[in-house]
């Protein structure tokens, strides 16, 4: 099934007016609250023998690394497409 141009342009407004709508009423925390926290625990280590300091700790530990993996890998792609002339 295919869109018209027209009916697309609508769909994209009305997209952007009830975003815009929601973001107007609530705090972006309040509706992404459970997507970082479940991110954020994806970090902690299945360790029970550890404290909760200690897998805290660990958890920041990983999520910078991976953070830093990201950042090199952009920083890689960017310079790939500096060589290339993209």
């Amino acid at each position: 099934m295919t869109v018209s141009p027209e009916v697309h342009y609508q769909k994209s407004w009305a997209g952007k007016i009830g975003a815009a709508t929601t973001r107007s009423r609530h705090s972006p925390t309040t509706y992404t609250f459970a997507g970082r926290n479940a991110f954020l625990r994806s970090f902690l280590p299945n360790d029970p023998s550890l404290t909760a300091e200690e897998a805290e700790r660990r958890a920041k530990a990983a999520l910078k690394a991976h953070m830093l993996r990201l950042a090199l890998a952009s920083a890689k792609a960017r310079r790939g497409r500096k060589v290339t002339g993209k």
